[in-house]
């Protein structure tokens, strides 16, 4: 589908729009999640249908190798601003538009609610600097569930409940294996084409799709800490990754 997997900054020239058009969009992303969330997009990149074939990303897992507090929701915000000042200013040298250009450079953090308190002031940092945020509400684990059933009670913030109600689905853990019949909450970290590619009798990611929609319609609270349960996800998929599906 020619969507690569890393590559350098923008390069810098001073040839104006020439094949501008041309360049992948380049998606620099942050993560919580050191395994999960990585292997869910190289998953769907791979296998996802893009919205136009001809538009290409590329993405860069930015905070691949970040352990600890630069981990955290506005942690990761606060090296993000860093990033896009860095890559739009590579961008306008390249001869790229942020109003023209489809593939103007994008910055993405995707965290989870957990136990973090600063969620809010990670929001509000991010809407100022025009970092973008993929959110979950407890946890990535909510996105993955939706691909199975939808989802609309509260867990109380606990993600744990909502990765035990993922491992019960049928047929997830065999996923891992034909003859596995359970799966560790550590083994599920490690994402599984299965479990979210579509199937001759479902697709999955539209369901989720539709699933996330109706609960994001419910969350009337200005507080993102009050979002139980909640996910953006598609918006990445969607608008930062420029796929139609998967």
């Amino acid at each position: 589908m020619g969507r690569g997997r890393g590559g350098d900054s923008v390069t810098r020239r001073q040839h104006g729009g020439r094949g501008r058009a041309n360049r992948p969009r380049q998606v620099y992303i942050y993560t919580e999640g050191e395994v999960t969330e990585p292997e869910y997009i190289d998953i769907i990149l791979q296998h996802g249908t893009p919205e136009r074939p001809e538009r290409r990303v590329e993405r860069h897992f930015e905070n691949a190798s970040a352990v600890g507090k630069h981990r955290k929701p506005l942690a990761m915000v606060k090296d993000a601003v860093r990033t896009l000042h860095k890559v739009e200013r590579d961008a306008r040298n390249a001869g790229l538009d942020r109003d023209k250009d489809w593939n103007w450079p994008q910055v993405w953090v995707l965290f989870d609610r957990d136990d973090h308190q600063d969620i809010p002031e990670a929001f509000r940092l991010a809407e100022k600097e025009g970092v973008r945020i993929a959110y979950s509400h407890p946890c990535f684990e909510l996105w993955r569930l939706l691909h199975y059933q939808n989802y609309t009670s509260s867990f109380g913030g606990v993600c744990r409940d909502a990765n035990n109600r993922l491992r019960s689905q049928p047929g997830f853990a065999q996923t891992y294996g034909r003859r596995i019949r359970t799966v560790s909450e550590q083994q599920s970290k490690h994402v599984r084409p299965e479990q979210v590619l579509r199937t001759s009798e479902k697709n999955r990611y539209d369901s989720a799709r539709t699933h996330a929609e109706k609960i994001r319609d419910g969350q009337k609270s200005t507080n993102q800490n009050t979002w139980d349960p909640y996910t953006n996800v598609p918006e990445f998929v969607e608008k930062g990754l420029l796929l139609s599906g998967y």
